[in-house]
Formats: structure tokens, C-alpha cells, sequence
């Protein structure tokens, strides 16, 4: 399989396991949504913010380089992402606007993404202002696993809350594979 052809399943099982949780989030209380988690994040909104501001500064790096043709004229309509501790929205329902959006930018990058411009080399700061080069096949990577990891964050404080968020494995969220 090509990475281009994985990250646009990825990129599908992105917009569906973010779909599938916010379904399991958009109910919940106010309490439990701010409840503190005791974990690296403060509570499940945070892990939402965090999981905005991961993608937004990723893609924000790729689009400075014209990568899947991304531009930076494509985030004037999201946050500006400054620090891994952003609060960008109050309300869920303000963030889920916002996420099924980047969702769907997310998938546009990656159904432009070819494989020369994955075997592309590209240099960016980190919030942290470190100069990092990177293959972008490596950053786009990053996002993905960056995405997984902090989910299963969220899914663990969904389990302590009682909450069923069903399956979550890439063959059954994304039955057609990286055909798509």
C-alpha cells in the first residue's frame, strides 16, 4: 500500500472515530465534560482542545509549504493554534462545528497528498522553537498517531464515566480499506 493511499484511510478513520466519540460527548453533562480526569489533560474538553490544536499546528507547518495543496488562506476559519494548553471554544457543540470541518479539510489534504510530496523534505519551528526537518510522509504521521494516542486518552475517561463508544478498529470504521 502507498502512504498516500494509508493516509487517506487514516484520514477517513479520522473524520469517523472523531464523529463516532463527539456522538458519545455532545450528551454529557457540563460536569462531567469539565470533570477533572487526574490525567495529562485536564478533562475531556481538554483532550478535545488538545486534539484540535495537534492538528491544526501540524497542518498549519504543511500548508506554509503548499503540501496536498494546502494553503494557509485554507485556516482562516480555525483557531490559530499558539500552545498545546488552548482553550479555543466554551461549548462542545462550538468545538464539534470546528472538528467536523478540520475533519474535512484533513480528508481534502490527504485525497492531494501524492507520494512525491510525501518523500518531500520540509523544515518548520515547534511551539517550542526548536527547527525541526522532517520527511512530510513522517509529519503526516505524526498526526495520525498524535490523533490515536490522545483518543485513547479520551476513550479511557469515557470508560470511567460509563460511556459505551462502541467499536473502534480501522477494518470495521473504514471497511474499504485503503481503496478509498
Amino acid at each position: 500500500m502507498s502512504l498516500a493511499n494509508n493516509f487517506k484511510m487514516m484520514s477517513l478513520y479520522n473524520q469517523r472515530i472523531n464523529r463516532q466519540l463527539m456522538h458519545c460527548c455532545l450528551p454529557l453533562s457540563v460536569e462531567i465534560l469539565e470533570q477533572d480526569s487526574h490525567s495529562f489533560f485536564t478533562n475531556i474538553m481538554s483532550y478535545w482542545h488538545h486534539l484540535l490544536f495537534g492538528d491544526l499546528v501540524l497542518l498549519t507547518r504543511l500548508a506554509q509549504h503548499n503540501i496536498g495543496q494546502l494553503s494557509l488562506a485554507d485556516f482562516t476559519r480555525f483557531p490559530v493554534p499558539i500552545s498545546p494548553q488552548d482553550i479555543y471554544y466554551q461549548e462542545l457543540t462550538q468545538l464539534n462545528t470546528c472538528r467536523q470541518a478540520l475533519d474535512q479539510l484533513i480528508i481534502c489534504f490527504c485525497q492531494n497528498l501524492t507520494e512525491h510530496a510525501c518523500e518531500q523534505v520540509i523544515s518548520y519551528t515547534t511551539t517550542e522553537g526548536v527547527l525541526l526537518t522532517k520527511k512530510v510522509a513522517d509529519i503526516v504521521q505524526h498526526l495520525f498517531n498524535h490523533q490515536t494516542h490522545h483518543r485513547g486518552q479520551l476513550t479511557c475517561l469515557l470508560s470511567q464515566n460509563g460511556v459505551d463508544y462502541a467499536c473502534m478498529d480501522l477494518p470495521v470504521i473504514v471497511p474499504e480499506g485503503s481503496h478509498c
